[in-house]
């Protein structure tokens, strides 16, 4: 943190802005409400990135660092989040080390070619990771500028598992065959795959961390193809390793989707804040992991696509739940979807943002 910021601890709870409260949610300090803001908070359902989309392709804005500011901050001017997630795509690793991605007609991913040999692998670059996507970096900082130090700043990028199963695919995949193949039949390969993007991940935090993030989340988007067995050894290991490295510079977020019942393996990669997708109660994690981590989450990003009195009811279910335990950032249980009503987001952040835990 930087030296010129005011420290956590000179601040009283109730007086909290929404950068300290953010950051004392994430070190599970006593807080009156919850800090609020969603996956893909910047995004589709937002009149305003349509209009700029009707503009710009996706990888334009996320490589132009004036646009890509423009559109984080589309969310917080319009609603007043209490954190702002950066724009960019978990695919500028693979893209940086040497494999472009781009987006098919019908939807989905496509890389342009699948990994399959070591002569592939070899051929990965991850050494000039923060020169290569420079341009995120420029983002953060043009962000954190007109962010100051009242909202807090988000980086992320994708746990070497998820990344490793659309390097591998090719793209977007229906059964995910090629990836479970390659950790089962040749782990000598995917270990080598593995530790590139692992290096890749661990230098591009590093370049976030020093650019002004305030956190990181890590997304495992693909976490629950693993069998219990198998999730430390194909992710769970990697994440682990992330994460010291960054060596509690800034908290760290997991949202590994569909993983939540694993608590023994999540506790291993030593997270300061686990995001649950919305089948899971956050209580019973928060109380199954000790009440030693944060959790974040989880309302079913579809009832964003209702009506008003609907959200503030699930809204205060999740809540009241969690009740007075200690380290909630409310959020949805994945990324917001296009369809969302601007009536329903303003529910929520009102719902939120107005309730008083005591």
């Amino acid at each position: 943190m930087d030296s010129d910021r005011k420290p956590l601890e000179d601040v009283i709870p109730d007086t909290y802005n929404s950068r300290e409260r953010f950051l004392a949610a994430c070190a599970r300090k006593p807080l009156s409400r919850p800090p609020i803001w969603v996956m893909r908070q910047a995004g589709r359902y937002l009149p305003e990135y349509r209009e700029l989309k009707g503009k710009y392709d996706f990888v334009t804005m996320v490589q132009t660092p004036e646009l890509a500011t423009r559109v984080t901050l589309q969310p917080i001017q319009r609603f007043g989040f209490d954190a702002a997630i950066m724009f960019s795509d978990i695919l500028v690793i693979p893209e940086a080390m040497g494999q472009p991605y781009s987006f098919r007609k019908q939807g989905g991913i496509a890389m342009e070619y699948a990994v399959s040999s070591q002569t592939q692998i070899d051929a990965l670059t991850p050494e000039n990771i923060p020169e290569k996507l420079n341009y995120v970096a420029e983002t953060i900082k043009l962000t954190r500028k007109e962010l100051g130090d009242k909202t807090a700043l988000i980086g992320f990028g994708g746990a070497p598992w998820t990344l490793a199963v659309y390097m591998v695919e090719g793209g977007s995949s229906a059964h995910f065959a090629k990836i479970k193949s390659l950790f089962y039949s040749a782990p000598d390969l995917f270990e080598s795959l593995m530790r590139k993007v692992t290096t890749a991940l661990i230098r591009y935090f590093e370049m976030q961390i020093a650019s002004g993030v305030d956190a990181i989340q890590l997304f495992d988007s693909w976490g629950s193809l693993l069998t219990e067995n198998s999730y430390w050894d194909a992710s769970g290991k990697y994440l682990a390793e992330i994460v010291s490295a960054v060596n509690k510079r800034v908290p760290m977020i997991l949202f590994s989707k569909g993983t939540h019942h694993w608590v023994d393996k999540l506790r291993r990669i030593n997270c300061d804040v686990y995001s649950l997708d919305w089948t899971a109660s956050l209580a019973k994690f928060h109380d199954a992991m000790g009440g030693r981590v944060a959790v974040q989450g989880n309302l079913d990003p579809v009832v964003l696509n209702t009506e008003p009195e609907i959200v503030r009811r699930e809204a205060l279910k999740i809540l009241n739940d969690f009740g007075t335990r200690k380290g909630h950032i409310f959020n949805l249980g994945h990324g917001i979807l296009p369809d969302a009503k601007i009536a329903c987001v303003e529910e929520l952040i009102s719902t939120v943002q107005s309730y008083n835990i005591r």
